[in-house]
């Protein structure tokens, strides 16, 4: 292997402890901690898994988790009606939904229901507005921490030239407003895109946000790129691999993310951020 391993957990882990201390501070100060609540529908194993994640982070950074699991039969009406309540709680400053939601509840629906101010995913019209605008409030979790993994490197990104594959609104679309603001040349790849290998051999940069095991092949890379590999997937066998073909990647890349320990802890990492800037809010 040649690559350099993009360390997230390591990364992450530095993040959290200054966001602790920030919490330590601002209790100490006489202001109330952060409080975030949590939203679970329904019972998806792996929405599971990342809720608690999220809430244990919550407790190591002395954010206030409130947790509201609900079952697979609530209706979107009574979803609505909840975020409503958040939406107008003052020791609720941040809100967060579990995506995926059961079929039957419109996601667009529910995530524009929840106060701009309050959007810790940083998915609302109004947030990804700003990020468009170059002033950026919340921001979407995944992208920005991304842009931590990139950095880490201490490559002079500017001018370099990034493929994103996969276009989603929660990591693609934002991925390439956030490279826009670091100097970096996105190019966006999706389904109909022809000829995705011609597009990956040219890239400084691979983002592989695309939700399918090692679809990215590692003789598509460019001799010394950097791979920031978003996906995680579960084999048949039981082995979490990313969207990149990791140990063929290696062997090219300058830098790569591991899967698991790259992009998930700084995504959860950067939502404990959002969160704290929430409750930072001018009527605060």
């Amino acid at each position: 292997m040649s690559a350099k391993l993009i360390d997230g957990k390591a990364i992450a882990a530095e993040l959290r402890q200054s966001l602790k201390q920030q919490v330590t501070e601002r209790t100490a100060a006489g202001k109330a901690a952060p409080g975030l609540a949590v939203v679970l529908v329904g019972d998806s194993a792996a929405s599971a898994v990342y809720v608690r994640n999220k809430r244990k982070a919550c407790a190591e950074i002395g954010i206030e988790s409130f947790a509201y699991d609900l079952p697979d039969s609530t209706g979107q009406s009574e979803l609505i009606a909840l975020i409503d309540e958040l939406n107008g709680r003052d020791d609720i400053d941040g809100i967060l939904v579990q995506l995926p939601l059961p079929k039957h509840i419109d996601d667009d629906t529910v995530l524009d229901r929840i106060r701009a101010d309050k959007d810790v995913d940083g998915f609302h019209p109004e947030n990804i507005g700003k990020l468009l605008q170059r002033r950026p409030t919340l921001r979407p979790c995944t992208p920005w921490g991304s842009i931590d993994l990139l950095k880490s490197t201490g490559e002079d990104l500017t001018g370099m030239h990034a493929v994103i594959v996969g276009a989603s609104s929660i990591v693609g679309r934002p991925m390439a407003l956030e490279l826009l603001l670091i100097g970096v040349t996105p190019t966006i790849c999706h389904s109909r895109s022809g000829d995705l290998e011609r597009y990956v051999r040219e890239a400084d940069i691979v983002i592989a946000a695309v939700g399918i095991p090692e679809f990215v092949k590692g003789s598509w890379i460019k001799p010394g790129a950097i791979i920031i590999d978003v996906g995680i997937n579960r084999t048949d066998d039981g082995k979490l691999v990313g969207d990149v073909e990791f140990e063929a990647a290696s062997q090219r890349a300058g830098w790569i993310t591991p899967v698991p320990g790259g992009v998930g802890p700084m995504t959860v990492a950067k939502l404990m951020q959002n969160a704290i800037t929430t409750a930072d809010r001018p009527n605060q």
